[in-house]
């Protein structure tokens, strides 16, 4: 029986060519592109499988559903399906790991770069025809302090040490990892930030890590550091990032993740001083399509084998 695959990537030239790539690999499936949730919604009862961006897929997308067998997220969290309990119970979630590294290390390195040299600054000089020479800060000599050793922390840290940085990490998982020279527990995180020139967030998102960056944390760090979220708006508490940037305790902040996306108008974080606003495209590049596609690949392979049984979800029993 051939089976019925929704897609719906983020862009929809990437949608076209995932159903264009997939569609001669794997003939016993229908791959059905939805360029909208309309028709995402439309095709929902006769679909086995869904493959696409987490935010893009709400709940009442999986409520529609009457078959369901697997969802392919295309992103590496999955905090949206963790209490969502329209996803049919039992169902896999696979997801994307191990590929944004290089991007999410450019976006971090050039986020460290604008907030040490004052690039909102000097973008504000040039609108005004202000000459505005400042004494520049260099990221040489500095100390990284990575919040999560994963994939991404590694090629962050070969990139962070080029520039001459020296890099300490925060895990309860890792002992050790290539090129970072100290490993503090979750436990010493305010011991860590107060190391830190830089400290930037790459943490999932879970109980134990919402707010785990709190008044208490930014307390501890330099009064000429930098705090960077690249991992999920939650591990911040917003509250305390406002309150120290208004009071000067920290020389700066950059967020390319928030608890509500897209970040309303009217939200608070867009008039802190000396905070630079991302809007959550650290991870979004134009070779992101091409680095999902292999793992695409194999767990659409493990379906056609195996079924839905032999995929490893990486949601928690329910």
């Amino acid at each position: 029986m051939t089976k019925t695959i929704i897609v719906r990537h983020e862009r929809p030239e990437w949608t076209r060519d995932y159903v264009e790539r997939l569609t001669p690999m794997f003939p016993g499936m229908a791959f059905k592109p939805a360029y909208t949730l309309d028709e995402a919604m439309a095709l929902a009862p006769a679909a086995e499988a869904i493959m696409g961006i987490g935010p893009q897929l709400p709940p009442a997308l999986f409520a529609a559903t009457t078959r369901l067998e697997w969802v392919q997220t295309l992103t590496t969290g999955i905090d949206n399906f963790l209490h969502m309990k329209e996803l049919p119970e039992g169902v896999p979630v696979t997801n994307i790991v191990g590929v944004q590294g290089p991007q999410m290390s450019e976006a971090t390195m050039a986020l460290m770069l604008a907030l040490a040299r004052d690039l909102p600054g000097v973008l504000r000089a040039q609108a005004e025809a202000r000459w505005d020479r400042r004494m520049q800060i260099a990221l040489h000599g500095k100390t990284l302090c990575l919040l999560g050793l994963g994939s991404i922390a590694e090629t962050l840290t070969v990139y962070a040490r080029t520039f001459g940085m020296r890099v300490i990490g925060v895990s309860d998982g890792r002992r050790e990892a290539p090129g970072v020279e100290r490993i503090y527990p979750r436990a010493a995180l305010v011991e860590a930030a107060g190391e830190a020139d830089f400290l930037v967030v790459l943490v999932p998102l879970t109980p134990e890590t919402r707010h785990i960056v709190d008044a208490r944390v930014l307390a501890a760090m330099k009064p000429g550091g930098f705090l960077l979220n690249m991992a999920r708006g939650g591990c911040v508490d917003p509250t305390a990032l406002i309150e120290a940037l208004e009071a000067g305790r920290i020389a700066g902040a950059a967020l390319d993740v928030f608890e509500r996306t897209p970040l309303p108008p009217d939200d608070p974080l867009w008039t802190a001083p000396n905070l630079i606003i991302s809007p959550h495209v650290g991870g979004y590049a134009d070779i992101y399509a091409d680095q999902c596609l292999p793992t695409v690949i194999e767990n659409l392979k493990i379906y056609a084998e195996q079924g839905p049984g032999g995929l490893r979800s990486v949601l928690p029993a329910r």
